[in-house]
């Protein structure tokens, strides 16, 4: 064993550590390089290559002399979330080019789940988030650029962005690609999926349902609610990897295409000042994200994603920090689906920045986070004007919509590793009832829709959780079928799978374990009884343990839906949906 050291060595160690920490703190900081990474790339003799292959694109002679920045755009012409962000990372490329750095634009994929809700290709959603986070992080990398501006629009692009900004961690600035304005008579995509129920119940008929269609997505922008776009945006912004009000912007609008430029602009003053995500992203930063999201009523992707990307940035953050918080932060936004407005009317009144101001005055968020103005979160709101008097869509602190989360994190033999619900109090606080058991989505539609599911039932989708699915897919079109047919208030569901922002009613996902790997969810049968409790935050399977023990002996898991490919290659390497379904964990 080591000896212990005498008293005065010990003094003099801890007078040598306090004069060498004086001594630092006198020392000045040692000068930023902002080309820090592109010299390495275009520097010097042996790099003429290199230098040669930019001519090409473009570059001049000074330009080699200035810092560079990577624009990931998301843009694609397959769905109107993404399809004005070629124009966007164009402005943004401008305002890196009226800051003196060299803008270079690169692209990277989208998938829609809009489109693909409800078929197999939804199986790519989630895998859509890895495959954007691998794909900027390569060409950031290999391309040595100093600085990133990243644009997205759909979904996973947003979380995608930011795993990769985490994982890089170079200056960097996300924009939002904005929402849509609402379509005819305020519809909007889950007014479609709903009005399939609709027209299934004999409500709706072949012409209005072909009407909705129609006239329900107007034009650039996502979906037009509280929906998982939107939350994700919001809570990128609270996060403070936005500039304020990003989030919330229309995708056709001067605000977002200043928005755009003036995130050029801030990514080289960031890397003038070495101002990195990892001092961005902070543990209190993901605890403002998440109180932001609970406060406007937000998706429950917005727990697997904040969980994805907490990982990416190295920040322990746990199911139960949702519950902590959540305790203590009201809902206090009106939004659809649960709610009465779109996001466009949100934005119209001002925003999210004056709801932050009011949970920062209560004391619920973090002021001394830093953000990617350069300035913490206090000073960004300091001069933030409150909502105009009357508007309706917002309320104030004395009179929530709910008085806490409505994500809430339930556990029981049913989900002993959780599960969330997005419990809003309008359906109800607790449900009973008598589980109708469907091993995909496709049966699970088809039974709501052929009338399979009545009033009473707990619908079990099983077997479509990050492994088993592959991909977690969203159970859009099964909840839109029961909201259609009128069955809202009389039925629950739980899936190992996930929802769509646009998904309400009593519907609790990402159930862990998942049934893929002999989850309780797995052992589930016709008949039993399933008690759901969003106060006491159980999911209990009332079935015996001696019976639940007979059937796991009996339990064979499924042959994987992918034997090659991207899905099995995800399949292989993804972990549970509580720790946010990353592929990267550390071995």
């Amino acid at each position: 064993m080591p000896k212990t050291p005498p008293p005065r060595a010990v003094k003099t160690a801890r007078k040598t550590v306090r004069t060498t920490a004086r001594q630092s703190a006198r020392r000045p900081a040692p000068p930023v390089d902002p080309r820090r990474y592109s010299r390495v790339v275009v520097d010097g003799v042996k790099q003429a290559p290199a230098r040669a292959m930019l001519r090409a694109v473009g570059f001049r002679d000074e330009d080699f002399a200035r810092p560079q920045v990577g624009i990931a755009s998301t843009w694609s012409n397959l769905t109107p979330c993404n399809m004005h962000i070629d124009e966007l990372a164009r402005h943004a490329a401008a305002g890196v080019e009226a800051a003196g750095a060299k803008p270079v634009t690169f692209g990277t994929i989208t998938v829609s789940d809009g489109i693909s809700m409800g078929t197999p290709g939804m199986r790519y959603s989630l895998v859509s988030r890895e495959v954007i986070a691998d794909s900027i992080e390569t060409v950031v990398g290999a391309q040595g650029f100093d600085g990133v501006v990243a644009l997205g629009g759909c979904d996973k692009n947003m979380p995608g962005c930011l795993i990769a900004l985490a994982r890089l961690d170079r200056p960097a600035v996300f924009v939002y690609g904005g929402t849509i304005r609402p379509g005819a008579q305020g519809r909007d995509i889950v007014s479609v999926f709903e009005a399939i129920g609709g027209y299934a119940k004999g409500d709706v008929s072949e012409e209005q349902l072909r009407y909705v269609e129609k006239t329900a997505i107007p034009g650039p922008g996502s979906c037009a609610g509280m929906y998982t776009a939107n939350t994700m945006a919001s809570a990128i912004e609270a996060l403070g990897m936005s500039l304020p009000n990003s989030s919330a912007q229309d995708a056709v609008s001067p605000e977002k295409r200043s928005d755009c430029a003036r995130a050029g602009e801030a990514v080289v003053r960031l890397i003038e000042r070495d101002l990195r995500p990892s001092r961005i992203m902070t543990r209190a930063a993901f605890e403002n994200a998440i109180t932001v999201a609970i406060a406007l009523g937000g998706s429950t992707n917005a727990v697997l994603h904040l969980l994805a990307i907490a990982s990416a940035a190295n920040v322990k953050l746990r199911l139960d920090d949702f519950v902590r918080i959540g305790k203590r932060v009201p809902v206090l936004a009106d939004l659809r689906p649960s709610g009465r407005y779109s996001m466009s009317e949100l934005v119209a009144i001002g925003g999210i920045q004056p709801l932050m101001k009011t949970l920062l005055d209560a004391g619920l968020l973090h002021g001394d986070c830093l953000t990617v103005t350069g300035e913490t979160l206090a000073t960004n709101l300091a001069t933030v004007a409150p909502y105009p008097p009357g508007q309706q869509i917002v309320r104030p602190l004395s009179d929530p919509i709910k008085k806490d989360s409505h994500l809430v994190v339930l556990r029981g033999n049913l989900a002993p590793d959780g599960a969330v619900a997005k419990i809003t109090g309008k359906e109800g606080l607790r449900f009973e009832g008598v589980a109708r058991v469907f091993d995909s989505e496709e049966q699970a539609l088809d039974g709501i829709l052929g009338g399979a599911v009545r009033a009473g039932d707990v619908v079990v989708i099983r077997y479509e959780g990050p492994k088993g699915g592959p991909g977690m897919r969203e159970m859009l079109s099964p909840t839109g079928a029961i909201m259609g047919k009128g069955l809202g208030q009389d039925v629950a569901l739980i899936t190992d799978g996930r929802f769509s922002g646009g998904s309400h009613g009593f519907v609790v996902g990402h159930v862990a374990p998942e049934a893929a790997v002999g989850g309780p969810i797995a052992l589930v049968r016709n008949g039993d009884r399933i008690a759901i409790d969003a106060r006491r935050r159980a999911i209990t399977l009332q079935v015996p343990d001696a019976e639940l023990r007979r059937r796991r002996k009996a339990w064979r898991a499924p042959k994987p839906y992918a034997r090659r490919g991207v899905l099995a290659k995800y399949a292989k390497c993804v972990s549970s949906a509580t720790l946010g379904a990353v592929t990267d964990l550390e071995s």
